[in-house]
């Protein structure tokens, strides 16, 4: 099989890169400079060019504040150039595999989202994200669209590493203790894809992929701080409203992920597990 990765200079595709290793599959690794993906030729050139059996996109606008002032940005790499990949996996009968975001939802103060929990996002970046599901969704063509959360790894910018960061140069940091969610170790996730290609354990529709368990960032950050041994710096929770940001972000969003277990047999570890995991390849 041809497996087209988009963005696959950012966290996710990084760790593809390093799961698929070994892979009896050809995988394409292709970042902007090698297919911009908000070209509608170019996509239907490459894809039908490549042979391209299975597209897994990881490309996306993701700078969630950053997005509220230039919403048409967004929608552009978040909607419409997912448009254009639905377009050429259809033309080309090939499978989509989207990766989508938490962010669609609400949040509610209790209780897990599901695949068929009623999206509602509150940011510029959730409405383009959940733009680019619909997209997909009205295209006709194969595809398997996967939200996760909180998503971090050993490259890239994230949370882990700014906290590593922050952590090492103050004396204390303040950390939102209001917003409850998941962290996602990218490695886990890619691991779970490369698996369910090279099975070829197909299944369309939309799933759900995080860690187990949930925290709050204020939790996640304490965590990072005594894995890592770190003990000179103070992590003091602080209210949402009291940190300012500019996009307002879900209060609760767990996401279950029942429907992935049951569907592909995929174990799921602890997020506590994973992210010592992470900090032990960062320490490497």
């Amino acid at each position: 099989m041809n497996i087209l990765v988009t963005g696959a200079e950012g966290q996710l595709g990084r760790a593809i890169r390093r799961a698929a290793e070994g892979s009896a599959d050809r995988y394409i690794f292709t970042d902007v400079a090698e297919l911009d993906i908000t070209a509608p030729e170019a996509v239907e050139r490459a894809v039908a060019e490549w042979e391209v059996d299975v597209i897994i996109n990881c490309a996306a606008y993701t700078n969630v504040e950053r997005a509220e002032e230039d919403e048409a940005k967004a929608l552009l790499l978040n909607a419409t150039a997912v448009e254009y990949l639905a377009e050429a996996a259809k033309a080309n009968n090939a499978l989509l595999i989207h990766i989508s975001t938490d962010y669609v939802f609400m949040g509610g103060c209790c209780g897990l989202l599901t695949e068929e929990s009623y999206p509602q996002p509150l940011s510029a970046y959730g409405r383009t994200k959940l733009a680019g599901e619909r997209a997909i969704e009205q295209s006709g063509c194969h595809y398997m669209i996967v939200r996760t959360a909180w998503l971090y790894s050993e490259w890239g910018s994230n949370f882990v590493k700014t906290m590593l960061r922050l952590m090492a140069e103050r004396r204390e940091v303040r950390v939102v203790s209001d917003q409850l969610g998941t962290p996602t170790y990218a490695g886990d996730l890619a691991a779970a894809l490369v698996r369910i290609i090279g099975e070829r354990n197909f299944h369309e529709g939309v799933f759900h992929y995080t860690n187990m368990g949930e925290c709050s960032w204020w939790q996640f950050a304490c965590e990072i701080a005594r894995r890592a041994g770190i003990e000179g710096c103070r992590v003091m929770p602080c209210t949402t409203a009291e940190y300012g940001a500019k996009a307002p972000r879900p209060h609760y969003s767990v996401l279950s992920k029942e429907k992935f277990v049951r569907t592909f047999g995929i174990d799921i570890p602890e997020w506590q597990e994973s992210l010592q995991r992470c900090i032990d390849e960062l320490r490497a």
